[in-house]
């Protein structure tokens, strides 16, 4: 059976000490030996070695020594060694230490009395203390305040041992007389530490007699003062006007632990405005003046409760949370903006972009290697800002756009995306927006920001100047055509002079090419470029990032090239009335797209052009020989509407969330409502009223109900054993967090009593079981409750498995009942979460384990079979439900949700409808541990079929 330990020492798994050595040791003479082998002996007892032999050794030998070191080891060893027997009584052995005790009580030397002192708070052994209270007694008027700390403190153990109250029956008076007299900071929190858990009466009568000096009282007497105030205030609320005034006098304290237990302290207590305003420009103090990181993310995220809770205020003091945005730590940083954008209102939000270009402008000076992602942070709370308030969009966005050149792709991606969306929302500024964006276009050097550029120029150019501006850009940047020249076959001869030397001299020699743009060729491959070489012509420094990127074989760019021309082309047929002109540019537009396509299919390439870039190109050059109206009207505004549906729905979703997250509760019907205004108000404070409206608003709102359902709690009971098992037991299961409580009623359905009766459990995963229940006796046909608590560190389906070990009177041997397992549910750890979809692209690529489900049910349609399995793994289905409408035979859509522990489940669901009805494909899963891949691939297997 395990013992709860009252220390914890180190311990260095080396050879483990022998018992005979230490016992030569301690009879010795030598001090340095003695206190060698009394480390040894501790650490032997802690490791639950019991060395029954020494005990006799220690008393000769060790308990006469004058030294101190071996003193302070004696009571270590003493508070380890099992002092009752089997049957609860004090072995008679210990009556030998009691003498020991009451001479280091009365000892001269200080030292000596304050460890004993403290030795004797550990004792849980009424035998043994009670002869030595009136020891203990005398050393509360010691001279020394050491003495006088612990003495308190042994009385206060003393006090709480079971009869307790008899040993000392007038113990809180004593403490309060001298905690009156006392002037040690150390001594007086112990005092005021015993009456508030002993006589809390005393402590409160106390405290209210000296509210005048509480504010100059020691740091951790303010502690235990407000640990006083959040009890007293659980059981009589009525009485919390006159605590609060209190806290509110602390806030001022010189300690910053007791400023943030303030703040708590008033957040807990108290809903009105003044409180709340007070404990939220306490927490903005704390948040500025600390340099611990971990204490700055704990600031924040009570600031975070209180914007969940008390909104209104906390917008007041949006300017003094985002100037935590000055220190370097990325979390810190994006907690701040997270909790800035949900404050942000009309009136705000001028004053909260402008510190967000103060900021990214500081990340273009800075050398600091994150600047890049806090960059993109910062780009993204912007986007978020001009999103709910377009008014300020227009102050933003040129600031932004000098980013699209941005080395950090992450950052340029979220800027084009903000100039996206910025330009559809806010028509005013398109001119300017798009001139800018021809102007700035050369910078933009990243392949996956220049496609949506191109996307824009081809949208949203609408005037003749704007259509040629753009035309004449993207030449520009493309430079001089062709791409790539085949050697001239017009002159074979002298081809073939030139050569032939090179390419025998190079197929000869079996090393890597490096071609003319960067990449490494096959010898073949770099034999023909050798040939083809002096007619690359890689365009100049300042306006070939087209051309770069297409040399390097981004063949999906060239397609959105030939798409954007092709837009161009169409529009500048409706704006420009010189059909010449048309012609010219449409020919100049085939020759590009030509050349593409040369490109792709020629061995410089460094490889060849992909099937769907191919057809996209050659369909554009289909549509400009032959165009019509029909295709000009696909083309010109169904991609436009496509986009501003695209637009509307996040809009109309994010209106959804935002709705979700405001519902109130109702108050029941025949719930009671104190009417305020009829309550006497003689001798109330401000603080005192503003506390009472608040509290009878939550009451009225339906607040302070419990939502507590009986049915759901019936669920979470399991049996454990039979009917016909002599005992019955079952579990109520509570899944919290980061444990799991678990409380196991146990009957006795025998007519014998149940001795040494033991619930003895053990896990399978990351479960860890905290404590093992103690022994029980139970009496005949009775029942009681025993509780056990689990650990849980991360998101796996563990399995709790055990048994009921009991003897009876009538026979010896140990009875075992076996019980049925517990598994413990991995939808219990995961919640539904949103992510963006570059994020979830992100980390599909990065996770390493992947579990891939065959879907296999009897569900016949697409879109129910996805909402089962959405409902089944608890998850957020993160595809556009615009994207899921029809009927078409196929569905693909991509799932996500977080754990508690804050990893990340991805699931991808791709099914397809069979001709004979029923619907086959793979569900995959994808995460970081192992763990959560596993747990929920068995849940999907197990739910897919369609049982609830």
């Amino acid at each position: 059976m395990d013992k709860s330990c009252t220390l914890l020492v180190h311990y260095d798994k080396g050879t483990p000490a022998v018992a005979k050595e230490i016992k030569e040791a301690l009879e010795g003479n030598d001090v340095e030996a003695k206190v060698d082998a009394m480390k040894k002996a501790v650490m032997l007892l802690l490791n639950g070695e019991t060395i029954p032999q020494l005990f006799i050794t220690i008393i000769r030998y060790v308990l006469p020594s004058e030294d101190h070191t071996i003193q302070k080891l004696l009571l270590l060893y003493l508070e380890l060694i099992e002092k009752t027997d089997s049957k609860g009584k004090v072995l008679p052995e210990m009556i030998l230490i009691c003498q020991n005790l009451r001479n280091n009580l009365m000892h001269p030397n200080e030292y000596i009395r304050g460890v004993t002192l403290r030795f004797l708070c550990r004792l849980k052994e009424t035998e043994i203390v009670e002869p030595l209270t009136p020891s203990v007694l005398q050393n509360l008027e010691h001279r020394h305040p050491f003495v006088r700390r612990n003495a308190i403190l042994a009385i206060m153990s003393i006090y709480k041992l079971p009869n307790g109250d008899q040993l000392f029956v007038d113990a809180p008076e004593m403490i309060e007389k001298a905690l009156s007299s006392e002037q040690d900071p150390s001594a007086k929190r112990n005092a005021f530490l015993m009456l508030f858990t002993c006589a809390e009466e005393r402590a409160v009568n106390y405290l209210l007699s000296n509210v005048d000096k509480v504010s100059d009282w020691n740091e951790s007497l303010q502690m235990v003062v407000l640990e006083l105030i959040r009890s007293v205030c659980k059981t009589k609320p009525a009485e919390k006007g006159k605590y609060i005034k209190i806290i509110i006098s602390l806030l001022s304290a010189t300690s910053s632990a007791v400023i943030y237990e303030c703040a708590g302290t008033l957040v807990s207590l108290s809903s009105a405005p003044t409180a709340i305003r007070a404990a939220a420009n306490t927490y903005c103090q704390l948040l500025l003046s600390q340099s611990d990181n971990n204490v700055k993310l704990i600031l924040l995220d009570r600031l975070s409760e209180l914007k969940t809770l008390h909104r209104d205020i906390m917008v007041e003091l949006i300017i003094d949370v985002l100037r935590a945005l000055s220190s370097p730590n990325l979390d810190i940083r994006r907690k701040t903006l997270d909790i800035a954008l949900d404050l942000i209102t009309h009136h705000n939000i001028n004053e909260v972009v402008q510190m967000l270009k103060k900021e990214v402008v500081k990340t273009q000076s800075g050398e600091l290697e994150k600047n890049g992602e806090y960059r993109q942070m910062l780009i993204q709370a912007i986007h978020a800002c001009a999103v709910k308030f377009p008014e300020v969009a227009s102050t933003v966005v040129h600031l932004l756009m000098d980013f699209l050149g941005d080395s950090n792709v992450a950052s340029a991606l979220d800027v084009v995306a903000f100039v996206r969306e910025i330009i559809e929302t806010n028509p005013k500024l398109r001119v300017s927006i798009i001139t800018r964006l021809l102007d700035t276009f050369y910078q933009i050097r990243a392949g996956k920001v220049c496609p949506c550029a191109l996307w824009i120029i081809g949208e949203y150019c609408l005037s003749l100047s704007e259509v040629e501006s753009g035309i004449s850009t993207i030449k520009q940047c493309l430079g001089e055509l062709p791409f790539y020249s085949v050697s001239e076959e017009s002159e074979p001869t002298e081809t073939s002079n030139k050569i032939q030397p090179t390419s025998s001299a190079m197929v000869s020699s079996r090393k890597p090419v490096i071609l003319a743009d960067g990449t490494y060729a096959t010898q073949s491959a770099a034999s023909e470029t050798t040939f083809s070489t002096p007619a690359v012509v890689q365009g100049s420094v300042t306006s070939g990032n087209l051309r770069t990127l297409l040399l390097t074989g981004d063949f999906f760019l060239g397609a959105v090239v030939a798409c954007t021309l092709t837009k161009l082309v169409l529009r500048l047929e409706e704006v420009q009335p010189s059909k010449t002109e048309v012609n010219k540019t449409a020919t100049q537009a085939l020759l590009i797209m030509v050349s593409i396509l040369q490109l792709g299919q020629s061995p410089a390439s460094p490889h060849p052009i992909d099937n769907d870039s191919y057809e996209r190109i050659v369909l554009c050059i289909k549509l400009l020989c032959h165009r019509n109206d029909e295709m000009k009207r696909i083309w010109l505004e169904s991609c436009r509407q496509s986009f501003v549906k695209m637009i509307s729905e996040k809009q109309l979703t994010e209106m959804a969330e935002l709705k979700a997250k405001t519902q109130t509760t109702n108050a029941q019907p025949d719930d009671l409502i104190d009417f305020f205004h009829l309550k006497s108000r003689k001798g109330m404070s401000q603080l005192e009223l503003e506390d009472q409206v608040q509290d009878d608003l939550k009451r009225a709102t339906g607040e302070f109900t419990k939502d507590e359902n009986d049915a759901n709690k019936l669920n979470r009971i399991l049996q454990l054993t039979g009917f016909s098992d002599p005992v019955y037991a079952e579990a109520y299961v509570t899944v919290h967090h980061y444990d799991i409580a678990l409380e196991v009623t146990v009957i006795n359905r025998t007519k014998e009593t149940l001795q040494n009766m033991c619930l003895e459990l053990a896990t399978m995963g990351d479960l860890k079981l905290v404590e093992r229940p103690q022994n029980y006796s139970l009496a005949p046909e009775t029942s009681m409750q025993i509780k056990a608590n689990i650990k849980v560190s991360s998101t796996e389906t563990g399995v709790i498995f055990g048994n009921i070990v009991y003897e009876t009177s009538n026979v010896m041997e140990r009875n075992v009942v076996v019980l049925n397992d517990i598994h413990i549910d991995i939808m219990d750890y995961i919640s539904p979460a949103v992510c963006t979809e570059a994020a979830f692209r992100t980390m599909w690529a990065e996770f390493e384990w992947e579990n891939k489900v065959a879907v296999n049910t009897t569900i016949q349609n697409e879109r129910e079979f996805l909402d089962h399995i959405i409902k089944s793994t608890n998850m957020k289905c993160l595809t556009a439900p615009s994207a899921i409408e029809g009927e078409c035979g196929f569905l693909a859509a991509n799932l996500y949700a977080k754990s508690v522990f804050g990893e990340d489940a991805l699931v991808n669901v791709s099914i397809e409808k069979q001709t004979d009805g029923t619907l086959s494909g793979y569900i995959r899963i994808r995460s970081k541990t192992q763990g959560i891949a596993l747990s929920l691939g068995d849940k999907i297997t197990l739910k897919q079929k369609g049982s609830s």
